[in-house]
């Protein structure tokens, strides 16, 4: 892997190695844009087939937490950590804070949150040692468990995607196929309920389909039927990927918008949908309620105003939609534009700003 090519290419800023050989740490961190502030992304624990594979992966994972904060109106940049080892197996506290002793020593320009492998029990050994760490315990004052406020931005965004699609953001008497009912859609599925929306789910999760259907009266049908179902919005809240050249066919929903990560399959498979008149919310975009609302703790935690800002998703879908239909674009691609132009404004702005201060400097030297 010719790794400054690849860091060249996608204007990565710094990607750092550390290791502590007493505890076992083998970590990776990515920084690849501070230009609209700080980077922040969370911490991976993996068990990769190869260091190139978790390389690879730590800078694919931090390019997109610049545009998923950028498009949530963050003053944030975009990084993310990944861990070498097996997360049931090789964790420990010291490793978790020699890692954090690494965190400090950047001095703020990267602050880590928990991914997948990680834990809130091992943000708050990490907050050991350096006070660049968000989701550790409410014992701490953090935000606690994030599924609720990523839930309830991804309600907001399909609210939406509705007005786009139908002419109105009403849920009332819409027909909404789920698919996934973890933590995440569980809550999703209670507000859709409160509106009066019909509910038709699957999930490999016996117990949790059980759940829904007994609580807010949902239909349940098995996993691969989900795509074909007959319903208004179709709401990828499980796997990535599951837009493809398999179930693009059988979609019947006019809106696609759910809390999934990486729901297209390929870029050509949102070209697909936008052609077939499928309004779709980008899911990074819409499901951007859990970082927005770690990212309040760093002013110092409170579920209102986080709340407030999550209610703003359905103001960034809007402009979404607004860019796509300005530049006769999809609409994964109007989100990543929306994303490059705030950044953009920043930079040139900063441009401005020190040109100004040069300009000053040299005539106060008499140049």
């Amino acid at each position: 892997m010719e790794i400054f090519k690849y860091m060249e290419q996608y204007d990565y800023e710094q990607l750092l190695f550390c290791q502590d050989k007493e505890s076992g740490l083998k970590a990776i961190i990515a920084i690849h844009d501070t230009t609209l502030g700080p980077a922040l992304g969370g911490t991976r624990m993996w068990m990769y087939e190869s260091e190139e594979a978790a390389i690879e992966d730590a800078l694919r994972l931090a390019r997109g937490m610049t545009y998923k904060n950028a498009a949530a109106g963050l003053n944030l940049g975009g990084g993310k950590t990944v861990i070498i080892g097996d997360p049931r197996k090789d964790k420990n506290e010291a490793m978790f804070r020699a890692f954090g002793r690494f965190i400090q020593g950047l001095n703020g320009r990267y602050i880590t949150a928990e991914d997948v492998g990680t834990t809130v029990a091992d943000m708050d050994i990490i907050y050991e040692e350096t006070d660049y760490v968000t989701g550790i315990s409410p014992a701490f004052g953090s935000s606690g468990n994030p599924s609720p406020v990523t839930a309830y931005g991804v309600y907001r965004g399909m609210k939406a995607a509705a007005k786009e699609a139908f002419g109105s953001d009403s849920l009332e008497g819409k027909t909404i196929a789920v698919q996934g009912v973890g933590n995440v859609a569980y809550n999703l599925c209670r507000h859709l309920h409160e509106e009066g929306a019909k509910l038709i789910v699957t999930d490999i999760n016996k117990e949790a389909v059980q759940r829904v259907v007994e609580e807010f009266g949902a239909k349940a049908v098995d996993p691969n039927e989900i795509y074909g179902v007959d319903c208004d919005i179709f709401a990828p809240c499980a796997l990535g990927g599951i837009i493809n050249d398999q179930t693009i066919p059988q979609l019947k929903a006019k809106v696609i918008a759910g809390a999934a990560n990486n729901q297209l399959r390929e870029a050509r498979h949102g070209d697909i949908i936008h052609e077939m008149g499928i309004v779709y919310a980008p899911d990074y975009v819409i499901n951007a309620g859990g970082v927005i609302n770690v990212a309040d703790e760093l002013y110092g935690y409170n579920r209102e105003r986080a709340m407030k800002k999550v209610e703003q998703i359905y103001n960034n879908i809007e402009k979404v939609f607004e860019i796509a239909k300005r530049d006769n674009i999809p609409t994964y691609k109007a989100a990543d534009r929306m994303a490059e132009e705030r950044i953009e404004k920043m930079r040139k702005s900063r441009s401005q700003f020190l040109q100004n201060g040069h300009h000053i400097l040299s005539r106060r030297r008499g140049r």
